[in-house]
């Protein structure tokens, strides 16, 4: 069963490098793919976001699940399951980047995107959470075009962030919840 898992997986990767890169899409995939470090683009538009009363709950909560994310996928999960990267392991597999230094299960890229933008979307239900989604979705596929995690890899990502924003979102509600009963 897994190693039917890893072929796929790797079938996929070389189905992209095949058929979906270009010369013209792969600078887009690297600049959408570094958004992605270290979260900084969900980081950033929090961070913002906290400088002003009415989207300071949205703010909190994006920064919150990025947290999460990162202790859950990059601190914990990474390290339980210590999954080589595909490029060292996909036979004719062409990395467009450098060489991660970490495990490559699951993608950091796409639990911390999905974590603050479902957090996001959460607490807004607006074009801008869509757009948070979207941004997302295309950091999360970057990481297959460029070739630096499995399709299983990202897929845990997305839902192991997709759970982080769902939580931090029902955090915040709650902690503004209780803030609204003290006040009255």
């Amino acid at each position: 069963m897994f190693d039917t898992l890893v072929s796929l997986d790797g079938n996929i990767l070389l189905w992209i490098q095949e058929y979906l890169r270009t010369d013209w899409l792969t600078p887009v995939m690297l600049f959408i793919t570094k958004l992605g470090n270290l979260g900084f683009i969900w980081v950033a538009m929090s961070l913002v976001m906290l400088c002003f009363r009415r989207t300071r709950r949205v703010g909190a909560a994006g920064l919150l699940a990025a947290f999460f994310s990162l202790c859950l996928n990059n601190m914990i999960l990474k390290h339980a399951f210590s999954r080589t990267r595909p490029y060292e392991v996909v036979d004719g597999l062409i990395l467009l980047t450098r060489k991660a230094t970490d495990f490559s299960f699951p993608s950091g890229h796409a639990g911390s995107s999905f974590a603050a933008a479902t957090a996001i979307f959460c607490m807004t239900r607006n074009k801008g959470g869509v757009a948070a989604l979207i941004l997302a979705a295309l950091i999360a596929f970057s990481r297959l075009y460029i070739g630096i995690h499995y399709p299983s890899d990202v897929i845990a990502g997305v839902l192991t962030g997709t759970l982080c924003g769902l939580a931090a979102a029902w955090m915040i509600r709650k902690i503004m919840e209780k803030r609204k009963q003290i006040q009255c």
